[in-house]
């Protein structure tokens, strides 16, 4: 049998999470996405990347399967395929990983299986910024959301988000710099760049991507799952959601309902602006794009919308989709309220909520209930929405 060459990459693919946060009964990287596993899906792009050596770290007694989906995704490279068993750390986990590369290995490059959509493009600049010299190298993003400093619930400052960037894997690095530094650790780092930047070495920063998105939450493997539903070439995808919402009157200062203010009307309660007409929207557009729900991605756990207005929430709504590859068709939204009065400002409501869209259609209309129920008897707002996304 001829032994094919030792590469001068070696990639560790971090795959012994626990994936407690997924809350999918299983070891995350063994999750299934559409059919095939996280990990799967992760080796596909590192076997699309340039030649390596691959080490998979997995969960103690999944190596089997580990090393199975492994070769499957090697193809005629399932030479160059090890796993081992991984650490009660991720740092233990990747120190595994760096005692089963091969001796011809001059760059490593550390990979989490939970980045399972990460392009070969990805590591292949994070290669040619180490092999062009740098101790290391790491995939960044721009910071696009506006960030604050909180204390609990309460919002104590803001960040400058210019000189921030969200790090992504894979990360890589001289392997002569690597292992010493994972030789001289005295504590855990949140990740290798910080272990490496702590042994005094410079990180160099290069572009990522934004389907290197990590699958945390089940929001995240919903949009992993969208992406990844596909359509027949040349037919674009459609989808429709439904989304609702109520809020009663009662909350403090202003009422703010389909992204206007409405001087002289009680204002409606909730953890942001109580905008029940914008959150209706929210939630169709998750829905459609299966995304999840506004509690997912707006709730009380996310203490920066405390007070925020239908700009916020539809800005991010429309980045969330637009990182998932959909892009809005049209929304349709109906009141259900005695008050305020829409026929006056209809015009103004839907410009309003279209350009937080994108510019995208939207319409609304409005209607009262004769005096039944919540709204009839002036209690609150309740608004339905209908939107329709199509692939971008």
């Amino acid at each position: 049998m001829t032994i094919a060459p030792v590469p001068r990459v070696g990639i560790i693919v971090v795959a012994a999470g626990s994936g407690t946060r997924l809350g999918a009964g299983a070891p995350k990287g063994f999750v299934d996405l559409d059919g095939r596993s996280v990990l799967r899906h992760a080796l596909d792009g590192v076997f699309a990347a340039p030649p390596a050596q691959v080490v998979v770290v997995a969960p103690a007694g999944r190596e089997g399967d580990a090393l199975r989906q492994a070769q499957e995704a090697a193809g005629d490279r399932s030479e160059l395929v090890t796993v081992v068993a991984g650490g009660a750390t991720r740092q233990a986990s990747v120190a595994a990983g760096l005692a089963a590369l091969r001796s011809g290995v001059e760059i490593v490059l550390v990979h989490d299986a939970a980045r399972a959509l990460t392009p070969p493009e990805v590591f292949e600049r994070v290669i040619a910024a180490v092999a062009s010299g740098s101790a290391g190298a790491v995939p960044v993003l721009p910071v696009v959301d506006t960030v604050k400093r909180v204390d609990g619930s309460r919002i104590i400052g803001a960040v400058d988000r210019s000189e921030l960037a969200a790090a992504q894997t894979p990360q890589g690095f001289r392997r002569d710099v690597l292992e010493p530094a994972y030789g001289a650790a005295t504590g855990e780092f949140t990740d290798d760049a910080a272990l490496i930047a702590d042994a005094g070495h410079a990180v160099t920063a290069v572009p990522g991507h934004p389907l290197a998105f990590k699958i945390t939450t089940p929001a995240d493997l919903d949009r992993a799952r969208s992406l990844l539903s596909g359509q027949p070439a040349g037919a674009p995808a459609v989808r429709i959601g439904l989304g609702t919402d109520v809020h009663g009157f009662g909350g403090g200062g202003a009422l703010w309902l389909a992204g206007l203010e409405w001087p002289g009307e009680p204002a409606l309660a909730g953890h942001s602006d109580g905008d029940a007409v914008a959150h209706a929207i929210v939630d169709a557009l998750l829905a459609a794009a299966g995304l999840g729900d506004i509690g997912t991605h707006f709730g009380t756990d996310h203490p920066e919308y405390a007070g925020a207005h239908a700009d916020d929430f539809l800005a991010r709504t429309l980045a969330l989709l637009g990182d998932a590859g959909w892009r809005v068709g049209n929304v349709s939204v109906q009141v259900q309220a005695n008050r305020p009065r829409f026929a006056g400002r209809r015009a103004e409501a839907e410009a309003a909520l279209s350009a937080a869209l994108g510019g995208a259609a939207v319409s609304v209309s409005a209607t009262t209930t004769d005096g039944l129920g919540f709204t009839g008897r002036t209690e609150g707002v309740a608004a339905f929405a209908v939107a329709l996304v199509t692939r971008a």
